[in-house]
């Protein structure tokens, strides 16, 4: 049973964003039922209930609505959507200690096992038994209330809920500028100018990077990369243009000194170009969810010794997000381009799917409890 203190008012039906494997979208009430809320009766050991105010649409649930998989992880049954959300807490189980009813948290959305090698060598994003909210078979985030363990939600104090949901996707940004080993003063290709691309330029920049190009086949995007960082050169990519003249005019772009490239786009063309664009010695690094296989240019990446390294997620980079935004390193608000209520989900899904007509990069839906 959970602890009753000062619970703010709970009342509305707890409702949630549904797809399943016919790829339709809709809202309908989910679990816990609000009466299981209000008495904290589902609370498991090291759990707390939460109100969720704000999730932010990620591309993922995109792919899962609109195509019913990505990769080994396919939408069988009718399945909760989001894993970006931050909100109040509304409930805890006596065995937790480390919050209390009406704290502010972002909700990392992991649940490991602690037990095999990637855990336990901090890795956990390799978990073996990983259970990531919103990967199908486990449900998503996009309701109204959930329970969560409380290790894996994190305090985030007067920081926006907006703020507080975004720290997922600056999660991920984070966790390729480490992997890639972005310094002060790295020449560096940013590929893609959607959500992550524009949060890994944001990152690129506040890392001292120079110079940063970045790359789209929307202007718009462009435009709002050269408003958030105004020394990136951009460049526009254009159908038609082989991926050995685009990336000899990304490298240009840079003086041809080009040593980095973080991928953010996951399509075939943007990574190999990419590769094209590094120079001798260089790495091409993939943050981005792309199709199950690709071909690569093999003898380019070998005589020119460029290193192709991906990206699964992130681990150990929360507490840095929240220092980062707190501290005002890092500005995300201009990356937030819509807003819907929870009511009005599927108008939400609908406009970010539709980015080239709506200009949509991030896309949040808030909810009252």
């Amino acid at each position: 049973m959970a602890t009753p203190a000062a619970m703010p008012s709970v009342s509305k039906p707890n409702i949630g964003v549904y797809c399943n494997p016919e790829h339709k979208l809709w809202v309908e009430e989910s679990g816990p039922h609000v009466e299981d809320v209000k008495s904290g009766s589902l609370l498991k050991e090291g759990e707390v209930t939460i109100g969720v105010k704000t999730t932010g649409i990620c591309g993922s649930d995109i792919h899962f609505w609109r195509h019913g998989r990505i990769g080994p992880m396919v939408v069988e049954h009718d399945h909760i959507l989001g894993h970006e959300s931050a909100g109040e807490i509304l409930a805890v189980h006596p065995s937790v200690k480390t919050l209390k009813v009406g704290d502010r948290v972002a909700v990392e959305p992991s649940q490991i096992c602690n037990k095999c090698e990637p855990c336990l060598t901090g890795r956990y994003n390799g978990c073996l038994e990983m259970q990531f909210m919103s990967t199908p078979p486990v449900h998503g985030l996009l309701r109204r209330y959930v329970n969560h363990p409380a290790i894996w939600c994190h305090k985030i104090g007067n920081m926006s809920y907006e703020d507080g949901a975004m720290l997922e996707p600056l999660s991920v940004s984070l966790a390729g500028m480490d992997r890639a080993k972005v310094a002060l003063g790295d020449p560096v290709l940013i590929c893609g100018a959607g959500p992550i691309g524009l949060m890994t330029l944001l990152c690129s920049a506040a890392a001292g990077a120079e110079p940063i190009v970045i790359t789209d086949i929307d202007q718009t995007r462009l435009d709002v990369a050269k408003e958030i960082c105004p020394r990136v050169r951009t460049y526009k990519v254009q159908p038609g243009v082989s991926m050995e003249e685009a990336g000899a005019a990304m490298s240009k772009l840079a003086g041809g000194h080009l040593t980095t490239a973080l991928e953010c786009s996951g399509v075939e063309s943007s990574i190999n170009a990419a590769i094209y664009a590094m120079k001798f010695g260089g790495k091409v690094f993939v943050i981005g969810v792309g199709k199950p296989e690709m071909k690569i240019p093999f003898m380019r990446l070998s005589t020119q010794e460029i290193d192709l390294q991906f990206q699964y997620r992130y681990s150990n980079t929360w507490p840095r997000a929240i220092r980062l935004v707190e501290s005002g390193v890092l500005d995300m608000k201009r990356l937030v381009t819509h807003r819907f209520d929870l009511e009005n989900a599927v108008q939400a899904f609908e406009t970010s799917a539709d980015s080239a007509k709506t200009g949509a990069i991030k896309v949040l839906i808030q909810s009252e409890i």
